[in-house]
């Protein structure tokens, strides 16, 4: 079978983000399973060899900390969450440590949270803390910092971290790793011989997810297919190339990529700024604009002017990232904004000629817009 330039892609990325799910790293009755973990290390240290900088988006923390703390199943309610993964994030770092000692490796450890990644500066911050820790040959592990996540907060299994992750240093690929072998149009557990379901190998155009029906996640990770292809999506949308595929199969996705589906990028990869605008940054609150003004972001993306607003919401200050609705409520963009809600609300409507110089700037400039 010939090779698809998508998995080719893949196949020769130089800089790879691999994401292992907690289900990769337990056995079947939830106990953290450093074996697995080893051969884990082994393939990622074989694409390693064969030239490629890779970062690893561990999940595992709280899987990791039961054990040590006497717990028999995942706890349910946020403080023991925290708990097991303060002790099991020491445990699994250390994992990976000794893993790839024996590589001569070190590694170092990362810890974020959805808000560390929404807000600008400890956005650019984490990039550079990564780039450096590539530069000086160190495996970067990256995981949720559960420790200091709320339920509000979560980035789910560190499936959409490890698309944000990717994003952000630069990636030519992303590899999610788990329990799953690929994409089926079904459950597969629950196919039968009146119901089966499909093997997708890839997805590469609209309509390749027509009739796609995802799952949720297993009772130690709380990522799924939804939470898998929602970020696979999320990064393909970025222009990241992305395969999802069994951690069983770990040895041929880093080399081949011969295994699993492949979901492929758009053509022009987004700037790191849209991006963030678009998937990473915290909304301080909405702007609604007339049929005018959303025609001019959505089909022209021209600057946003206080003449096209009919009314906001929340509290914001100048710089900001704020929501763009339709006059139906529905979202169509997102934008920093360029004044505080007070100020903004006392110029909605009203043509740039009537306001004082001072005030004749666009409510959101064309640059700090993106539209969804």
């Amino acid at each position: 079978m010939t090779e698809s330039s998508h998995r080719a892609a893949i196949r020769t990325a130089r800089s790879v983000v691999v994401k292992i799910g907690t289900t990769a790293l337990t056995t079947p009755t939830g106990e953290f399973d450093v074996a697995r973990l080893n051969d884990l290390a082994e393939a990622i240290e074989s694409r390693m060899k064969a030239g490629s900088d890779v970062v690893i988006v561990s999940s595992g923390a709280i899987a990791a900390g039961l054990d040590p703390l006497g717990l028999s199943k995942r706890p349910r309610d946020l403080a023991t969450k925290q708990a097991a993964a303060s002790v099991g994030q020491v445990a699994l770092v250390n994992s990976w440590s000794t893993a790839f000692r024996r590589y001569q490796r070190t590694v170092g450890q990362v810890l974020l949270t959805a808000h560390d990644i929404s807000q600008r500066v400890q956005h650019t911050n984490a990039a550079r803390t990564l780039d450096r820790l590539r530069s000086l040959h160190a495996v970067a592990i990256v995981n949720e910092n559960d420790t200091v996540a709320t339920n509000e907060i979560r980035f789910g299994d560190n499936d959409r971290l490890s698309a944000l992750v990717a994003h952000l240093v630069g990636a030519d690929a992303l590899i999610l790793l788990s329990d799953i072998d690929g994409l089926y149009d079904g459950d597969p557990r629950k196919a039968t011989e009146d119901r089966p379901v499909r093997f997708i190998p890839e997805i590469a155009a609209d309509g390749d997810l027509d009739g796609v029906v995802a799952s949720e996640g297993s009772h130690l990770g709380t990522g799924g297919m939804t939470s898998k292809l929602s970020a696979a999506l999320l990064a393909a949308d970025a222009g990241v190339p992305v395969l999802l595929a069994a951690a069983s199969d770990a040895a041929a996705a880093l080399s081949a990529a011969s295994v699993g589906t492949v979901f492929a990028a758009r053509p022009a990869r987004m700037s790191s700024r849209r991006f963030w605008l678009r998937h990473a940054a915290e909304t301080s609150g909405a702007l609604t604009l007339d049929a005018g003004a959303v025609r001019a972001v959505r089909e022209h993306r021209r600057s946003l002017l206080p003449a096209g607003i009919t009314a906001l919401s929340g509290r914001f200050h100048g710089g900001d990232v704020v929501e763009l609705r339709d006059p139906d409520g529905h979202l169509i963009g997102r934008g920093m904004v360029a004044y505080d809600a007070a100020e903004l609300a006392t110029m909605l409507g009203s043509s740039t000629a009537d306001l004082p110089a001072e005030l004749r700037r666009p409510a959101v400039h064309a640059d700090d817009l993106v539209a969804v």
